[in-house]
């Protein structure tokens, strides 16, 4: 019995550094929650059958489709586009009686980061009535507008 010793137990498992299933699962956890908040962030600014989201979509379509297309079919596609826009926002009536320099004007009183629209838009009033090859626009120019289309409708409240 003198030769006997105390049964030790084993040490306890240490808590740190985790094991690769935890980290794993640790990571998983915070994509998840990255991704659900900007999921409602995106849809807290863009509900689903507001004009801002049909808008943003459809001038994304459109920078999209901006290699395929002329710079003068872009430019007709973007004037329509606005002009949708504007009937979304304040309505038919008031938007129907906004034309040529007065729309470039609305546009731009409208445009919180103060986008040129009366000196840069300008094919935005011409282009679409004139016979093509009769108003010269550069693809940049067309590239520009769209940006600031897209500003201008995400900067937009009902």
């Amino acid at each position: 019995m003198a030769r006997m010793r105390d049964i030790h137990d084993l040490d306890a498992p240490s808590w740190w550094p985790p094991a690769l299933g935890w980290w794993l699962l640790l990571l998983a956890t915070a994509a998840a929650i990255a991704l659900l908040y900007l999921g409602i962030r995106s849809l807290l600014r863009y509900p689903f059958g507001s004009w801002h989201r049909d808008a943003r979509n459809q001038l994304l379509a459109l920078r999209r489709l901006l290699p395929q297309l002329t710079p003068e079919q872009a430019m007709r596609e973007l004037s329509e586009l606005l002009r949708r826009i504007a009937v979304a926002r304040i309505g038919r009536e008031e938007a129907a009686g906004l034309t040529g320099e007065e729309w470039l004007e609305w546009l731009e009183q409208q445009d919180p980061e103060e986008f040129p629209w009366t000196r840069e838009g300008k094919a935005l009033i011409t282009v679409p009535y004139a016979p093509p090859g009769h108003c010269p626009v550069s693809r940049e120019q067309v590239e520009r507008l769209i940006e600031a289309a897209l500003v201008w409708a995400r900067r937009q409240r009902s």
